[in-house]
This record gives C-alpha cells, sequence and structure tokens, in this order.
C-alpha cells in the first residue's frame, strides 16, 4: 500500500500537467486551474500523511521502483526515500505550493494562456518532489535539473516581452554553471564509493578510509552547485531577475522550492561536509558575504519584488551561513519560517500589483493600507518575522543563526548581524513606500483601488498565521525540530538553554531590529522621503542601486570575449577551415573530371588501353627474369 502512496505523491502533479498540456485549453481556465490546484493538495495529503506515520513510528519509509543502472561495480537504483528531512521539505513544498496554486488561480484568471500556467506550476511542483524523496544522487539531479527547466519555463512566461526572454535565459545559463560543478561532484563521489545512494555512502565514509582530498573536491563541486541554485556569491544574479515572471513563480521559486533545493542538498550530505572543515568555512564566509551584500543592494531597491528578491538572496545567505558551521537543523529551521513569510510577502506584493494593475515602482505607491487592509495586515506581520521581532517566527530562526555565528566567529557574527539590521530597514521601508502617507499614483488607480479577492487573500491569511507562530517548532527549551532530525543529524546540534548569553545575543538582535525600524521610520514616514528617481541617482547610492555594477563586470569579464571569441571562430576561422576542407573536395573534383574523361565510351579506346596493359605486364615479367 505504502508503495502505490509514495506513487501518488510523486506522481499527481505530473497528472496535473498532462492534463492542462493536452486538454486544459478546451476544459477552461476555472477548470484547469482546479486540477492543477488539487494535484498538489493531493501530495501534501499524502505528504502529510507519511509525516504522521514517521512521527508515529520512526521508520522512514524506502521504495525502489526500478533497477536503474548497473555499470561495474556502480549500481544506481530510481529509489525514493521518505525520512525525517526529505517529508519537512515535502509538507512545505506541497503545502505552500497548494496556497500558491489557489492564489494563481484567481490571478491568472485574465491570462489566455492560464492552462499552460498551471501545467508548468504543476511540472515544478513534481520535479521538486523527485529532488527531495530521491535516495540517491542521481535521482536527486533529475529534480534537480527540472527545477532549472521549469524556471526557465515560469520566469519567460510572458515571452512576449524579450526582458523576460532574457532573464529566463540568464537563469538557466548560471544554473548550469552551477549544475556542472554538481555533476562532477557526483562523478567523484561514485568513482570513490561505486554508489550514489544516501544511507550507503554514509556508511562507507564511517569506515573513515575515504581520500581526504578527493572528498574535499566532491564536497566543493558540490558547494559550486549549491551556489547556482540558492543564488550564492558570484552566481545570484540570476534570482533577482527571475522576478520577470507572474508573482506566483517568484513566490513559488523564492519561497518553497528552487533555491532552497541547494540547502536541502547539503544538509542531505551532512556527513561529507562535515569530514571537510576547509569546504565548511569556505560556505560561511560565502554565505555571510552574500547576506551582507545583498541586502546592502536591498536598501535602494524601487521595485517591490526587487526588494523581495534581494532580501531573498539575503536570508539564503544567512543559512549558508549556518550550513557552514554545521547548524544544518538551524539552517532548515529558518528554511521552513522563510518560506511562510516570504510566501506571504510575495504574494503579497502580487496582491497590491493587482490592485495597481501591473505598477511595481514603490515610488508610485502609498497610502494602500486603508484600500486593502487584508493585504497590509497579512503584510506587515510577515514584515515583522522577517525583521526578527519578537515573537514572531523569523525572531527564532534568524537568532539561532546568530547564536551559532557568536559561538564559532566573531568576525561572521558582526556581518550577519549587520545584515540583519538592513534586512528590518529596507522592508519597513517597502511597507511605509507602500502602505504609508499619500498615494503617489494616477487617479484612475486611485479610484480603482479595491482590496483582492477571497482567492489572494486566504492564502495570505493562513501564510501570515504560520508566520506568527512557526517558531514554535523549535522553540529553546522544547526543540521538537532539532529531536525529530536527529536521525538525520545525530550528535549535530545543541540545544541553547536560555542563559545570560543567549537574553543578551536576543537583546541585542532585536535591538538592531528595532533600530532598523525606527531608521526607516524617521526617513519615509517623519520626513517624508521619497526615492529619487533613477537618473537622479548619485555617488555610491547610484553603484549599491546598480548591484555593484557585477552584471556589467561579468559581461565585461566574460560575455565581451566570448563574444569576440564567437566572433573570431565565425569570421575567421571557420572560412580559414571551411577553405582547406573544400579545398581538399576541390581536388578530389578535379581529378574526378579528368578521370571520367578516360570513360568515354569507345571502345577502340578500351581495346587500345587493353593492348597497352597486357604489354606492359608482359614486359614486367620479362625483365623480372
Amino acid at each position: 500500500m505504502d508503495n502505490n502512496l509514495v506513487l501518488l505523491l510523486l506522481l499527481t502533479p505530473f497528472v496535473g500537467f498532462l492534463f492542462n498540456v493536452f486538454f486544459g485549453k478546451k476544459a477552461g481556465k476555472s477548470i484547469a486551474g482546479a486540477i492543477g490546484t488539487i494535484a498538489v493538495v493531493v501530495s501534501f495529503a499524502m505528504s502529510l500523511y507519511f509525516f504522521l506515520q514517521l512521527n508515529a513510528t520512526g521508520k522512514p519509509v524506502s521504495v525502489t521502483l526500478l533497477d536503474w543502472i548497473q555499470i561495474g561495480k556502480l549500481k544506481v537504483d530510481f529509489g525514493i526515500l521518505l525520512d525525517q528531512l526529505s517529508l519537512l521539505w515535502l509538507l512545505f513544498v506541497t503545502g505552500i505550493g497548494s496556497l500558491i496554486h489557489l492564489y494563481s488561480i484567481s490571478y491568472m484568471h485574465e491570462d489566455e494562456n492560464m492552462h499552460k500556467f498551471f501545467a508548468y506550476l504543476n511540472l515544478f511542483v513534481f520535479f521538486m518532489i523527485t529532488l527531495v524523496v530521491g535516495s540517491n544522487l542521481l535521482v536527486m539531479f533529475i529534480g534537480w535539473e527540472g527545477v532549472g527547466l521549469c524556471s526557465y519555463l515560469l520566469i519567460g512566461f510572458w515571452h512576449k516581452n524579450q526582458d523576460y526572454n532574457d532573464a529566463a535565459k540568464k537563469a538557466f545559463i548560471m544554473n548550469r554553471i552551477g549544475d556542472l560543478g554538481f555533476l562532477i561532484g557526483i562523478f567523484i563521489l561514485a568513482f570513490m564509493f561505486s554508489t550514489l545512494n544516501f544511507v550507503e555512502m554514509k556508511q562507507a565514509l564511517s569506515a573513515g578510509t575515504a581520500n581526504t582530498a578527493l572528498l574535499g573536491l566532491a564536497a566543493l563541486c558540490l558547494f559550486i552547485g549549491a551556489t547556482g541554485k540558492s543564488a550564492q556569491l558570484p552566481l545570484y544574479t540570476w534570482l533577482p531577475d527571475a522576478m520577470a515572471g507572474p508573482t506566483p513563480v517568484s513566490a513559488l521559486i523564492h519561497a518553497a522550492t528552487m533555491v532552497t533545493a541547494g540547502i536541502f542538498m547539503i544538509t542531505r550530505m551532512n556527513f561529507l561536509f562535515d569530514l571537510t572543515p576547509e569546504v565548511q568555512n569556505i560556505i560561511a564566509i560565502v554565505g555571510a558575504i552574500t547576506a551582507l551584500v545583498a541586502a546592502s543592494i536591498g536598501l535602494l531597491q524601487n521595485d517591490i519584488k526587487k526588494v523581495l528578491a534581494y532580501s531573498t538572496v539575503s536570508q539564503l545567505g544567512l543559512m549558508f551561513l549556518a550550513l557552514g558551521m554545521g547548524a544544518y537543523n538551524v539552517a532548515v529551521f529558518h528554511v521552513i519560517t522563510h518560506a511562510f513569510f516570504k510566501a506571504c510577502l510575495f504574494l503579497g506584493s502580487g496582491s497590491v500589483i493587482h490592485a495597481l494593475h501591473g505598477e511595481q515602482d514603490m515610488r508610485k505607491m502609498g497610502g494602500l493600507r486603508k484600500a486593502m487592509p487584508i493585504t497590509f495586515a497579512t503584510m506587515l506581520i510577515s514584515t515583522l518575522a522577517i525583521a526578527g521581532i519578537f515573537p514572531f517566527a523569523g525572531f527564532w530562526s534568524k537568532d539561532e543563526i546568530l547564536m551559532v555565528a557568536f559561538e564559532q566567529n566573531k568576525a561572521l557574527w558582526i556581518i550577519g548581524s549587520i545584515a540583519s539590521i538592513m534586512t528590518a530597514f529596507y522592508m519597513f521601508r517597502l511597507m511605509y513606500l507602500t502602505f504609508f502617507r499619500d498615494f503617489r499614483g494616477t487617479e484612475e488607480q486611485k479610484h480603482h483601488l479595491h482590496e483582492s479577492p477571497s482567492l489572494i487573500t486566504l492564502p495570505l491569511i493562513i501564510l501570515a498565521a504560520l508566520a506568527t507562530v512557526g517558531g514554535l517548532i523549535n522553540l529553546p527549551g522544547s526543540n521538537w525540530l532539532n529531536h525529530f532530525l536527529e536521525p538525520i543529524l545525530a550528535g549535530k546540534h545543541e540545544e541553547h538553554a536560555l542563559g545570560s548569553q543567549e537574553y543578551m545575543l536576543m537583546g541585542i538582535a532585536l535591538t538592531g531590529a528595532i533600530i532598523g525600524i525606527v531608521w526607516a521610520y524617521a526617513k519615509y514616514i517623519k520626513q517624508g522621503f521619497v526615492p529619487k528617481q533613477d537618473s537622479e541617482i548619485a555617488g555610491v547610492s547610484k553603484t549599491i542601486y546598480n548591484k555593484y555594477y557585477l552584471d556589467e563586470l561579468y559581461t565585461f569579464l566574460i560575455i565581451t570575449p566570448l563574444n569576440a571569441l564567437s566572433n573570431f571562430f565565425r569570421t575567421t576561422l571557420e572560412p580559414a577551415l571551411g577553405g582547406i576542407v573544400y579545398g581538399f573536395g576541390n581536388v578530389a573534383n578535379g581529378l574526378s573530371n579528368q578521370g571520367k574523361k578516360l570513360q568515354s565510351g569507345s571502345i577502340g579506346l578500351y581495346l587500345f588501353a587493353f593492348v597497352i596493359g597486357v604489354l606492359a605486364i608482359v614486359s614486367y615479367l620479362f625483365l623480372a627474369q
């Protein structure tokens, strides 16, 4: 029975994808949306069933669907593993995914290709489930590549806009760079252990006979894969541009699915990374720097979705900081709470954009809290959560990260704390510019301001509630999440008893968040400051606003030389090589033209050639004797 339920969990979104591809347009928008949503809800129900079963029995479910690859000693099955880690991920992937699908029924209802949108969403969820439930790295890699493909399809969904197409291609190509690293890491581990199964690799490593240099290289390659998928320096620049897709796509990519894949993979492979402390140090440093750089860029962005995009990159950086310090359980805790408040924030921004008929520039918003009270209240709760205000979910998970950093590396704790203060500032800057003071849009927009329909506000209310109470899963003292993950992360967590140091760190973090909020209040409410137009921004602000010109740097260092090399090949090398190849052809053609003159059809010529040949043979034989 479990086998059938596992297949139901895995394949229902894929069935939804097939339905919408082949029948969605004929069925109509309402049915296409309903089928797509129900497909993910069924997967959520199955995830909840297996979660409750595991919680009661403590026994993971392992299913081998088929024998897949056997080359020499290497054997890879197409296997499914539902253990503590995969089921936690499944719950928020399918749970939040269901809410995003429900939201999309209303949000995308005017789009002529709504059936195609739901098909892509279902396929996205299917591949994310595959990534999470795979019992080995190769099955994970199928899901890994699948979500990359779906991100390309969804980011470029409105493909008539060339900028959106460019954003989709950018996401696809930058992820391929990281994926190459991931693939090389997989090859190294297959060479070392003759298996890619997580349980078998863990057992092999426990013997302590592995080549440490190869282990370090494999871990580094896997981390390169994670930097692409989870948008860390230097491969993060695709994620802000991913805002080109419809807002539900942004919520799905940023909150529940694709960007969490790198964190999931490193947590899954914790037994490998624990043996490579040098790579762990790199992970922690890259995470901290990413958190700070992205937070600083978020300070000056004016597109409401771009602010949230950079906040995602920054929060992912904090998660990698925790991973690099071996605090996998803390990183998982922040992944879960972040999924709640970030999904709410993105869907809330979509509600605002929906009310303003596509406007995303916060300089043209303001005063929306009275017209959109539910959107305002839910976004305020989620903003308090991401800022780290007590007692909301983000307070508990972010504080855990900063506590671990304080104990292991004070410099990284300082960087993480500064990033957190910046987060509080730019998130309340977003709230103040969007919902407070006077409306700065057009009279027509003002006349049509309204709260979004219930299919949009219901997911917001549920997510806001989760952003409020989500921290309960790992409160100091109870630490349910730590205990639940013990079979996966045995001996890898320290439970923080609330002593004087912990209270001090909580106080510092909370004070920092309040400073950020008050700073934003003084500037955007008291002073009524409205950000300048793009052409008026100058100095350091211009550098930060333009993302430190990192895209321009990549263009200069990588794209321009590659284009020059391509042009050289096309205009110089290809014609030269073509000339050589065609030259051989011309020589052969010339010889054949001369040779075919002998084939004239004249019997006299043929007899003459025959006699000459016979005489030549006789002469040779005579001279040889």
